[in-house]
Formats: C-alpha cells, sequence, structure tokens
C-alpha cells in the first residue's frame, strides 16, 4: 500500500518538555500520535566533547507534506539549541490504522 506516512523522532531534555510538545503538535493535527520513551540514554559529540545524556524520545506520526511544519514548529517549542529531528518513512502498516491517521492528521 503506498503511502506518505512518515515517523519523525525527537529527543528532549525531559518528560515534561516531550509531553508539552506530543501535547501541542496533537492539538494542532500536525501529529496523529507521539510515543514518549523515558529514560532513553544518548552519546553524542558535542563542541567537540563526548556527552552523554539521559532524555527522553518522542516517536511521531504524521504525513510527509507536514514535516516541514511540525519541524518549524519543534523549532520554536524545543529548547535545544540543535534538536534532533530526523524523518523516516513508514513503509507499510494497516489500513485501519492510515484511515484513522488520515482523519485525525490537518487535510
Amino acid at each position: 500500500m503506498k503511502n506518505d506516512y512518515i515517523m519523525i523522532f525527537v529527543t528532549c531534555k525531559d518528560k515534561i518538555e516531550a509531553e508539552k510538545i506530543t501535547e501541542t503538535l496533537v492539538k494542532e493535527r500536525l501529529i496523529a500520535c507521539g510515543n514518549i520513551v523515558n529514560p532513553v540514554t544518548s552519546f553524542f559529540n558535542w563542541l567537540g566533547k563526548l556527552e552523554k545524556a539521559e532524555e527522553c524520545l518522542i516517536v511521531m506520526k504524521s504525513r510527509m507534506d507536514l514535516f516541514g511544519q511540525v519541524a518549524e514548529r519543534l523549532k520554536s517549542l524545543h529548547s535545544y539549541e540543535v534538536p534532533e529531528i530526523l524523518a523516516l518513512p513508514i513503509v507499510e502498516g494497516s489500513k485501519a490504522y492510515f484511515d484513522w491517521m488520515s482523519v485525525v492528521l490537518k487535510p
């Protein structure tokens, strides 16, 4: 089944920020839903130094044509200077779930 749905991955500093972002994007119909995974341990290089942080991961479901709006809104809500905003295509899924997403997302 050909579709234009995506999963967007975003890490946040804590659960409070993750919940605020997720709730806002669902209310604005930019994402169909968001799942918060807490905690996740992240390792990354920042300003030439190896960092380790406990973060929250949000897994969001949306549509490719909404990605630009989602990314802009995330930047305005997020506390990080360079937030992780990554989108992957959803290759396959149940018709019922895609039908639900088409109803709850912005037209």
